[in-house]
């Protein structure tokens, strides 16, 4: 009967334990706004449009010699930071990646055969009016695009210590950014995946 008291006892202690460990939420660190600022960085910084560097330029005419031979800027310093807040030589070499390829995609995103994604990634929409070896690059192209984003997504959870399980949050972040940035008349794909062209 003693016995039987104690069993129950351990019994009881083990199963409130159980029900105490299993209420406990593993909350795992995302820090969304890090995410979204290191996001619009980066797509700015691939995006660069002609305009955007005649605007730097601008700027940087905006800086004076002193007579002391200092500089004085009539810009704000924080235009001077042209380096993400979140960098990595990983990160460096795809940003240079991804810019260096993007005034080969233009066209293609102008012309409707491909588009911004909702998962962070370009997609070929529409093929017909290319011919074999254009179908070709363009596939070679997104192919190697894709690959490069896929791989900046991780670098930037790695950077900023975020579990990689969170890295499609990072890639949702993404496909936001891309798509604010994409140019009016490409094609950008919607939550509900329907296609329409930006406005």
């Amino acid at each position: 009967m003693k016995m039987n008291l104690e069993q129950r006892r351990l019994t009881l202690t083990v199963g409130l334990l159980a029900v105490f460990f299993s209420c406990i939420t593993v909350n795992i660190y995302f820090p969304e706004a890090t995410v979204k600022k290191t996001a619009e960085e980066i797509v700015d910084e691939v995006r660069k449009t002609a305009e955007k560097d005649k605007d730097k330029k601008e700027k940087q005419a905006a800086v004076l010699p002193s007579s002391r031979g200092e500089t004085f800027s009539f810009v704000p310093s924080a235009y001077a930071q042209q380096e993400t807040t979140v960098s990595s030589p990983k990160i460096r070499a795809l940003k240079d990646s991804l810019r260096q390829r993007f005034p080969q995609l233009r066209p293609f995103f102008e012309k409707g055969n491909i588009g911004e994604a909702n998962n962070g990634l370009v997609q070929v929409r529409d093929e017909g009016s290319l011919g074999l070896k254009d179908k070709a690059a363009l596939r070679a192209l997104v192919k190697d695009e894709n690959g490069d984003r896929e791989s900046l997504y991780a670098e930037v959870a790695r950077a900023l210590n975020i579990d990689s399980s969170q890295v499609p949050r990072i890639r949702k972040i993404f496909a936001e950014t891309w798509i604010k940035n994409a140019e009016p008349g490409w094609w950008i794909q919607k939550e509900d995946g329907a296609w329409t062209k930006k406005q």
